[in-house]
C-alpha cells in the first residue's frame, strides 16, 4: 500500500489549548491588511441554505500570496440544534502545502476557529474604532459568538459594565451568570432600545432577519460592530442607522455591499460604495476608523477566508 505524507489531525481540545489570542489577533490583522492591499486570493464562497431548519453551511478557501500554506474550511450553523442538545456550530479546516498541494493538517475545530477568528476581528475593530471612553458595552445575542466577542473585548477594553440583549430569558440569565463569575457587572434586557441608550460600544451577533437597532436610538460617539449578516436574508441594523453613521468600515467592501449589513442601505440608495472603507486599510493606518469623539461608527464583518488561514497558522505555530 502506498503511504503518502502524514496529515496531522488536531482535536478541538488540542486546538483550544494551542490558541493564543494575542498571536491570533496579530496574524489576522496582517491578513486583513494584505487582503485590502490585493495580496490575497479567495475563491468564491459556496453557500448551502437549509431554510426550514434555520441553517446554513459555508465552504471558504484562501491563500496569502507567498505563503507556505492555503486552507479550505467547511463551517455549518444549524440554529435549532440546541433543542436536540447539540451545538449550533460545527466544521473543520484543512491546511494544504502551497508548494505541493499535499494536505498537512486537519483541524477538527467544530466551528470554534470560525467563531474565534470573528471575535478576534471584533477585538481589532474595537481597538481602531471604539470611543476613548466606554461607560458600558452592549452585546446583542447570547450565543457562542456573543460570548467570544465579549471575552475578546475584555483583552483590550477595561470597561466591565455590560448590557446584554436576548430574546429568551433563560439564555440571558445563563450569559449573565457566566460573566458575573468573571467580574462583570451584567445588565440583562429584552429591550434593544434600552441597551442602545446605555452603551457606546455595541456588538450585534445574531442571525436576525430584521433590524434590531434603529437610528434614533443611537447616541453620538457610539461604535457598533455588526457580525450577524454573513449572507442574504440577515439584517441587524436599520438602513437609516447605516446611513446615519459618520464612518462605515467593512472587512470586505464587495461582500458587505452584496450581502452584508451595508447591502440593505446600499440597495436602497442611501449609501454608495465610496461611503464604505475597508478594514485592512484602517488597520494599516491608510484610513481613519474614527475622526472625532462624536462620530457614530459602524463595522460590518462578513467573514473572509484569509481570517481562517491566519488563525489556523497561529494555532499550528503553537501546536507544533
Amino acid at each position: 500500500m502506498f503511504k503518502g505524507p502524514r496529515v496531522e489531525i488536531y482535536t478541538s481540545k488540542q486546538i483550544i489549548n494551542a490558541f493564543k489570542p494575542d498571536l491570533a489577533a496579530a496574524m489576522i490583522r496582517d491578513g486583513l491588511i494584505a487582503y485590502s492591499a490585493g495580496k490575497v486570493q479567495l475563491a468564491p464562497a459556496q453557500h448551502i441554505k437549509f431554510d426550514a431548519l434555520e441553517a446554513d453551511c459555508v465552504i471558504k478557501s484562501g491563500y496569502l500570496e507567498g505563503d507556505k500554506v492555503f486552507t479550505v474550511k467547511v463551517s455549518s450553523g444549524f440554529y435549532q440544534n440546541p433543542q436536540q442538545g447539540l451545538a449550533s456550530n460545527h466544521g473543520m479546516l484543512i491546511v494544504f502545502s502551497a508548494r505541493t498541494g499535499v494536505p498537512q493538517a486537519l483541524l477538527l475545530d467544530k466551528g470554534w476557529l470560525t467563531a474565534q477568528r470573528t471575535a478576534m476581528t471584533g477585538r481589532l475593530v474595537a481597538e481602531a474604532m471604539a470611543p476613548a471612553e466606554v461607560e458600558a458595552i452592549g452585546i446583542l445575542g447570547t450565543g457562542q459568538q456573543a460570548h467570544m466577542q465579549l471575552e475578546a473585548l475584555g483583552e483590550v477594553q477595561p470597561c466591565r459594565k455590560v448590557w446584554v440583549w436576548g430574546r429568551h430569558e433563560a439564555g440571558l440569565n445563563a450569559f449573565c451568570e457566566h460573566f458575573r463569575d468573571m467580574g462583570y457587572d451584567m445588565r440583562p434586557t429584552q429591550d434593544a432600545q434600552q441597551l442602545a441608550a446605555a452603551c457606546r460600544l455595541i456588538v450585534t451577533c445574531t442571525p436576525s432577519p430584521h433590524p434590531l437597532l434603529q437610528a434614533e436610538w443611537i447616541m453620538p460617539g457610539t461604535h457598533i460592530t455588526a457580525v450577524g449578516a454573513d449572507r442574504k436574508g440577515k439584517q441587524e441594523l436599520s438602513c437609516n442607522l447605516v446611513a446615519l453613521a459618520d464612518v462605515r468600515v467593512a472587512d470586505s467592501l464587495s461582500q458587505s455591499l452584496e450581502f452584508g449589513e451595508f447591502s440593505h442601505a446600499f440597495e436602497a440608495g442611501l449609501i454608495s460604495q465610496a461611503d464604505v472603507a475597508e478594514l485592512g486599510n484602517v488597520l494599516a493606518g491608510k484610513l481613519q476608523g474614527r475622526q472625532s469623539a462624536s462620530d457614530i461608527t459602524i463595522a460590518d464583518l462578513t467573514g473572509l477566508a484569509i481570517q481562517d488561514v491566519q488563525i489556523a497558522k497561529s494555532v499550528l505555530a503553537m501546536a507544533e
